[in-house]
């Protein structure tokens, strides 16, 4: 059972939430404060955060960041703050969805076990793979992705976006193809919003040669070919 901690102020959403998680089998864990939302995290056991971003102690993005820093738990945005540039700092910042307020309690358990499915459904495929004369190895039994001696410290939409790229190296994917495929769904402002994940995913790997390489005009795909 995955455990759900909810970082809501607003007590009857908290409860709202709690009902609908709960019922779709869930467990949850609930607080309506960013200073005790990392205090519970730091403890473990939170396989996703859904987080408000208007917390009355911490602001909800300063939270995000630290949960990032701190962890690879997977977050889902909780705002009423609609303007796209607010999303795309979010996403940014390794938010893994972003449901504006108000919201259907049904799509945001969806969305919850959409980033559970991908971070949480790999570990039962035991399969490695290697690309460019092992210069990347994805471990996926473990959610590792290794670049010469160096272990990524991914997000799961960017373990995601690299996951898929790799899935058939050499073909570009679009935007639109990258978000379904790694979200399950569309949602608005798709398109900055994988570019910033590309371009977070790209500072970690850290290379001169870009393995995440830009197709103008279409979208990504993986520079490397997959080793025999």
């Amino acid at each position: 059972m995955a455990t759900v901690l909810v970082v809501e102020d607003d007590r009857d959403i908290r409860d709202v939430l709690r009902r609908y998680l709960e019922r779709a089998g869930y467990a949850v864990l609930s607080t309506g404060s960013g200073a005790e939302a990392l205090g519970m995290i730091d403890a473990g056991g939170a396989d996703l955060v859904l987080l408000d971003l208007g917390l009355p102690d911490i602001d909800g993005l300063e939270v995000l960041r630290a949960v990032h820093d701190r962890t690879q738990t997977p977050v889902l945005v909780l705002t009423a703050r609609s303007e796209l540039d607010d999303r795309i700092k979010g996403l940014s910042l390794g938010a893994d969805d972003y449901v504006t307020k108000p919201f259907s309690p049904t799509e945001v358990v969806l969305r919850v076990g959409a980033i559970l499915s991908r971070t949480q459904g790999s570990a039962a495929d035991p399969d490695r793979d290697s690309y460019g004369d092992g210069r990347l190895v994805l471990d996926h039994s473990m959610r590792r992705a290794v670049v010469g001696d160096r272990e990524l410290d991914l997000t799961a939409t960017e373990w995601g976006v690299l996951v898929t790229l790799a899935s058939v190296p050499g073909r570009p994917f679009s935007r639109y193809e990258l978000v379904n495929r790694v979200r399950g769904y569309e949602f608005s402002g798709y398109e900055r919003s994988i570019d910033s994940h590309v371009k977070n995913l790209r500072h970690k790997l850290g290379e001169d040669a870009p393995i995440v390489e830009t197709v103008v005009g279409v979208g990504y795909r993986l520079g490397l070919r997959r080793d025999p």
